[in-house]
């Protein structure tokens, strides 16, 4: 009865956990790595052919991203997983296995103009996601389901995401009965469409999540259909665009459900009847799936609407973007408007396309409404640079830079503890995980302090004995070391070169002061040549 972590330990993306049970090899989420990586991660104790199970949390790829790659390395067994997780996986994992093969073509076409040639393979294909996706088992909420001889799950409704889930797991091995609670991701509470978190009541272990650990959120609700009718208001008078790099799942559903109320009060002044295009194929096909499951998922405030008749989530000048060519067409508009596009922290999709077209213009405003990982795109611009290099060309950043503050589907340190704080017998251990490395730190630090909890967090490799309450290994941080880009021989040439040229102007040091200018223009003309 062991349990290891392997991803987002001291770190908040490419969460992975396993279990070892009832002869049983488990995987709790297999998630993909996203920007800036810290620490190393551990292989899997085991090949992937000898997975039994895999119980996945929610369908966010820094959870689920990385099972078309499973499935290629050979597993064939199950994934548990909720009705609607199990919906938007079999998109989202089709979309993460588009990405990759776009970025290896992508790759490969640059290496051939370089005379590079080493070929770039994707991560994983079409037909690994495809393969994944058969192995979805769909659970209902509050549902007992038993896995396997002395292995039963329960996932209840965590409020982060439309089908999130804490995930409860009993155990009972050789006379020894364990109750361990993956808490998946917790939403933040009163957010638009999907349910408050649901609290879990005992557990003899928790693994819990740590985003925001160390942070609040605002005491008062924020008004965002205000707030955002505000930028756009703003921002049309100055005959601009509002790009909100808006995660496809989640995120860009609940912006339509703000925008639907903007467009029914008419809060915007002069321009009634303005566009809305969501440009994400993902985002579109992932909004149907809303619709699919809200009697199941949405909270009482959006089914109020659906009683009426009301679609919360659509109204008149709604764009949806499907093809390349509808893509395109929307830039050559010069009508201010408003353009929802993936991905959320702008490393890849068509939200990279619209940068390129809007950053530059200082009549318009870029809107992030949701977590900028380090190291991403999208963290780099709300951390104030003044360029960014998109598609091989640099673009400066004039547009207007906002940020809707407070909008998470992560809950705050204060939402955290209140669902630690919700279980009525006092766990063993509480493992503090998906929080970056300072942040878990300290929310082990509060766990401690202000609740009277045994809590630690690990780095990738921890082993744990769930039966004696004893850890097999408490394994050492491991950075990860920065490769030195290579300098191609060519490149050293150059700069050998440089270095000569400045050597050749100190031994002119006392010339003709004719000379020296003609040698002036000469190099300065040079410079015009080559500064690009």
């Amino acid at each position: 009865m062991k349990l290891m972590f392997i991803g987002a330990a001291r770190e908040v993306t490419g969460s992975c956990h396993y279990l070892n049970a009832c002869g049983k090899h488990i995987l709790v989420d297999y998630g993909m790595e996203q920007g800036q990586n810290v620490f190393e991660n551990v292989d899997l104790p085991v090949e992937a052919p000898l997975i039994d199970y895999v119980l996945l949390t929610h369908a966010h790829v820094d959870h689920s991203g990385m099972l078309p790659l499973l499935y290629a390395k050979g597993f064939r067994g199950q994934i548990f997983t909720t009705e609607a997780s199990a919906d938007l996986c079999s998109i989202m994992l089709r979309d993460c296995a588009h990405i990759q093969m776009q970025e290896a073509e992508w790759a490969n076409r640059k290496a051939k103009r370089s005379s590079e040639v080493k070929a770039v393979e994707p991560v994983y294909t079409m037909e690994d996601a495809d393969g994944a996706i058969r192995h979805l088992v769909p659970c209902s909420y509050e549902q007992d389901v038993e896995v396997c001889d002395g292995i039963r799950i329960r996932f209840s409704d965590v409020g982060h995401l439309l089908g999130s889930a804490s995930i409860e797991v009993w155990i009972s091995e050789d006379g020894v009965d364990r109750k361990i609670v993956f808490s998946g991701d917790i939403g933040n509470k009163d957010q638009p469409l999907i349910k408050n978190p649901k609290y879990t009541e005992t557990a003899d272990y928790v693994v819990m999540e740590s985003t925001y650990g160390d942070r609040l959120h605002s005491s008062e609700k924020p008004d965002y259909v205000k707030e955002l009718a505000e930028i756009i208001q703003t921002t049309f008078n100055r005959g601009g665009n509002v790009v909100i790099p808006s995660f496809a799942v989640g995120r860009t559903q609940e912006m339509l459900y703000f925008l639907r109320k903007i467009k029914e009060d008419r809060m915007i002044e002069g321009f009634p009847d303005f566009q809305v295009f969501v440009d994400s194929p993902l985002a579109v096909e992932a909004t149907g799936i809303f619709h699919k499951n809200q009697l199941e998922c949405f909270d009482e405030e959006a089914m109020e609407l659906v009683n009426k008749g009301i679609n919360p989530i659509t109204f008149p000048g709604l764009n949806l973007s499907i093809t390349s060519d509808e893509s395109k067409a929307i830039n050559f508009d010069m009508t201010p408007k408003v353009i929802l596009s993936a991905s959320g922290m702008c490393e890849a999709g068509r939200i990279r396309h619209h940068l390129k077209h809007n950053l530059w213009r200082p009549e318009c405003t870029i809107l992030f409404v949701g977590y900028q990982a380090v190291g991403t795109l999208g963290r780099t611009i709300v951390d104030g640079a003044k360029e960014v290099r998109l598609f091989g060309e640099p673009i400066e950043i004039r547009a207007e830079i906002k940020t809707l503050v407070g909008l998470s589907g992560h809950a705050d340190k204060n939402g955290l503890l209140e669902w630690i704080g919700a279980f009525k017998t006092r766990p063993k251990m509480v493992f503090v995980v998906h929080g970056e490395d300072g942040v878990a730190e300290s929310f082990v630090q509060t766990l401690i302090d202000e609740c009277d909890l045994d809590a630690y967090a690990p780095y990738s490799g921890t082993r744990y004995d769930l039966a004696s309450g004893t850890f097999d290994y408490e394994a050492p941080p491991v950075r990860i070391v920065p490769k030195k880009k290579s300098v191609s021989d060519v490149f050293s040439r150059l700069i050998a070169a440089g270095q000569r040229l400045m050597g050749v102007i100190k031994r002119n040091e006392g010339g003709a002061n004719k000379d020296l200018a003609k040698f002036a223009d000469q190099i300065n003309s040079l410079c015009d040549k080559w500064d690009r």
